[in-house]
């Protein structure tokens, strides 16, 4: 055991000394005011992401947006329904078991290529036990990854035929090879394996840079894709409560690996950055000293492990956002009674769902050849 992680779980021992005698705070006056507006503006702002997703023509006014809102509505429609999916399984989870907790606070964020940060609950009770953590941090992933995965499966078994995406795209009729650049939605495991099962060979599918084009495979891949990145195993996040409440004080270091791999997942993009730097041409001194120094690892990596190169470089960014604001250790709770057999069972399918999720791609976008 390391020093960082014996302050870890020094830092937890105060922690749960604060939390056996911390009290439940008295009853707050609920704001329905606030979460009801806050709903309308993510409402407003989902469906105008959704628009953005499937016009054909750029929007020259505010009348014209009006009077093309509608062609948002499936896209906002179906994500506010995972998102509230997800938030109310908290929200019942909690209240089933006496905590109090408020209702959803969906956050509106307009210039967001999804109209939306999600929603998140608050729990303005002591949580009293390891049981009573797990049952409200699994029960969200769990409901939103069912939204999710009905919504991948009725939109991969109703895909309509390629003149869809010649109505939004003209410009593809008579091309032997469709584009590939824009904005790609990176693969992962689950996707693949509906795909496989739902699709045949010879029916259309989109491209990766084209499913945000259809509804349902849009809003079913930023499901996922948020599903993963709440089962992250770290602290207050969704994933930190179920590793904590099925291995306790060991969260710390399952937490402490999860993250080196997504440093080492983000350091991939990085990886491809400086591959293409070093295939570049400078007549300096010190470039063509870089590129000396670089440029033979990287062709190497690129022909042997071309695959970590696609890493998303955006991982990093989820470490710093962790490390400074959501932290690696999950704070104590009064009650360390072990998970029983079920409960513990209900945990691994959560780490399946992580592991069938996660998207080691991201989204990430290419440039016209």
């Amino acid at each position: 055991m390391d020093s960082q992680e014996r302050d870890s779980i020094a830092d937890a021992e105060e922690m749960r000394s604060e939390a056996e005698a911390l009290l439940a705070p008295p009853g707050h006056r609920r704001r329905y005011w606030l979460h009801i507006l806050l709903f309308l503006l993510t409402f407003a702002s989902t469906t105008v992401a959704g628009l953005d997703f499937v016009r054909t023509t750029p929007l020259e006014s505010f009348d014209d947006l009006l009077a093309n809102l509608h062609l948002g509505l499936p896209f906002s429609l179906l994500l506010l329904l995972f998102l509230s999916a997800h938030e109310f399984g908290h929200y019942f989870a909690a209240r089933y078991h006496g905590v109090d907790a408020t209702l959803p606070y969906y956050i509106p964020m307009p210039i967001f290529m999804f109209g939306t940060m999600g929603a998140v609950i608050k729990t303005r009770s002591v949580v009293p036990s390891r049981r009573v953590m797990f049952d409200i941090g699994v029960a969200g992933p769990l409901a939103g990854f069912v939204v999710a995965l009905s919504y991948l499966v009725i939109g991969m078994l109703t895909m309509p035929g390629i003149e869809s995406l010649y109505a939004i795209h003209p410009e593809y009729r008579g091309m032997a090879t469709l584009p590939d650049n824009g904005i790609h939605y990176g693969g992962f495991l689950l996707f693949s394996i509906l795909k496989a099962i739902l699709v045949a060979p010879d029916r259309f599918f989109p491209a990766m840079n084209e499913i945000y084009h259809y509804p349902l495979l849009n809003v079913g891949w930023f499901g996922m894709f948020v599903t993963a990145l709440n089962m992250i195993p770290v602290g207050q996040l969704d994933g930190g409560h179920v590793i904590y409440g099925m291995f306790g004080r060991h969260q710390t270091v399952i937490s402490r690996w999860f993250v080196r791999f997504m440093i080492f997942a983000g350091l991939g993009g990085i990886g491809a950055m400086l591959l293409d730097a070093t295939r570049g041409y400078d007549p300096s001194g010190f470039y063509q000293f870089l590129q000396s120094i670089f440029g033979p690892p990287m062709e190497w990596i690129d022909a042997n492990a071309s695959w970590w190169l696609y890493g998303w470089t955006g991982w990093l960014l989820w470490v710093v956002i962790i490390r400074v604001f959501i932290k690696i250790p999950h704070p104590p709770v009064p009650d360390e009674t072990p998970l029983d057999a079920g409960r513990m069972a209900i945990g691994w399918i959560a780490l399946a769902i992580l592991v069938l999720t996660f998207c080691f791609t991201g989204i990430y976008e290419l440039g016209a050849a």
